[in-house]
């Protein structure tokens, strides 16, 4: 998980290529806490309504689970494509972070399929660390990607 401003703040680290969405859904911790119904505290107001649950923006492989807003298959109006317009760009964030990874460090780009699983895992949180430290001490840089594409 990444924000707008490219911190990267959870991730969940298997061996390349064997890992879909579904398969994270259900191996990753972060996401068993959700389904038991436990959230980090989150309070905001939309159209007047409080929420005091996050959201994950997702897309239609996910379950209907009430914190995972989906991807309108067909938008039909302006303020439905408006806001997957929107949303699509912002689920951008995690690409774009993943982007800037591979670009500052070559390592993250290159073929990891010689690294046993514990040694791809470090590798891949140092790397990450290193990224959110660069990001709080520098703020958010340009790096060349449009995540409004």
């Amino acid at each position: 998980m990444a924000s707008q401003d490219l911190w990267i703040w959870h991730v969940f680290i298997g061996m390349p290529e064997s890992l879909n969405d579904i398969n994270v859904l259900d191996q990753s911790p972060i996401f068993v806490v959700l389904a038991e119904g436990h959230t980090a505290p989150v309070n905001y107001t939309i159209n007047g309504h409080e929420y005091a649950m996050g959201y994950y923006l997702t897309d239609d492989i996910y379950p209907n689970w009430s914190i995972f807003v989906k991807t309108i298959p067909r938008p039909l109006g302006a303020k439905r494509k408006y806001f997957t317009r929107k949303q699509e760009s912002a689920r951008k964030d995690i690409e774009r972070a993943f982007g800037v990874l591979q670009f500052l460090f070559a390592i993250v780009h290159g073929p990891v399929r010689y690294w046993d699983e514990e040694t791809l895992a470090n590798i891949m949180k140092v790397c990450i660390i290193m990224h959110n430290m660069i990001i709080e001490d520098e703020g958010v840089m340009n790096f060349g990607f449009d995540h409004e594409r």
